[in-house]
């Protein structure tokens, strides 16, 4: 069972710097006021085809962590109370 613990933690670890490199190389993407005034649209192509962009694949790589993340957490937290 010890060494179950510290291969969930070494993932967990894995995980968490993954998690936060993808977190912070991300770009902002609320241009603020700016759109409301210029009225950008939403409806172009570029928007229709964001999920294939490199934006894109970060964004779901990144919700894809944070749900691993949460069960790992979890997981540990139940590992260790028993």
């Amino acid at each position: 069972m010890e060494i179950a613990k510290w291969i969930l933690i070494v993932i967990y670890f894995v995980v968490a710097v993954a998690l936060i490199i993808l977190t912070l190389i991300q770009s902002k993407e609320d241009s603020g006021l700016s759109s409301t005034i210029t009225g950008s649209s939403t409806n172009n192509f570029f928007e229709k085809n964001k999920g294939r962009t490199k934006e894109g694949k970060q964004k779901r790589w990144t919700v894809i962590l944070s749900i691993v993340f949460a069960i790992l957490t979890i997981v540990l937290g139940i590992v260790y109370m028993a």
